[in-house]
């Protein structure tokens, strides 16, 4: 159900829906798509949407980075290297959400830099979720920070209050929920730690 069509657009997130929005309809104009911010604003979803646009006509990949450290690790040690080289590097469009969790793990990012630059020479599109910009995550090393600024970098931020009273509207509605304005208006402005708590 993470689509553009229910994506809520305000001015905290519009660049990054934009650029979403682009990457669907020109693969590898923005190369690699990088979006960061906070939990629970809205960086799966315009992955999941970015997928679900492409995933017609393209291979695409979607995989959190933990799910691609653990497959890493498992084919190192069934020596199976060349079957998750075949498995990544044949995708036409890679997106990894919570880049962050491969920081520190030195033969996961070894093997995720040389997966970016076989799918990035070959022209595939790759789209990261970070909770912070590549050059602030600790242990990240240096030439795959800069691969992964190498595109464009957009940073979604908290939403305002009428985004965040869009979003209870939607989500009010999608539940069948015939909740009043001024509740929503009310639960709008005493949460702001992030959209998932505040649906």
């Amino acid at each position: 159900n993470k689509t553009f069509d229910n994506f809520i657009l305000g001015s905290s997130n519009k660049l990054a829906y934009e650029a979403s929005k682009k990457v669907s309809q020109d693969i590898s104009h923005y190369n690699p798509l990088y979006l960061y911010g906070g939990v629970g604003m809205g960086k799966t979803h315009l992955l999941n949407s970015i997928g679900l646009s492409l995933k017609d006509k393209n291979s695409v990949m979607f995989i959190p980075a933990e799910r691609f450290m653990y497959q890493f690790v498992r084919a190192l040690r069934q020596q199976e290297t060349m079957v998750f080289k075949e498995q990544f590097r044949s995708a036409d469009v890679l997106m990894v959400d919570d880049v962050q969790f491969i920081a520190g793990k030195e033969q996961t990012q070894e093997g995720f830099f040389h997966t970016f630059n076989s799918l990035s020479s070959a022209g595939k599109q790759i789209v990261l979720s970070s909770d912070r910009p590549a050059k602030e995550i600790e242990r990240l090393h240096d030439r795959l920070a800069s691969r992964m600024i190498g595109g464009l970098i957009v940073d979604i931020q908290q939403p305002d209050l009428e985004t965040k009273v869009a979003i209870l509207k939607s989500k009010s509605e999608s539940l069948q929920a015939n909740i009043p304005g001024e509740v929503l208006l009310y639960f709008a402005e005493q949460i702001s730690s992030n959209i998932r708590a505040l649906e």
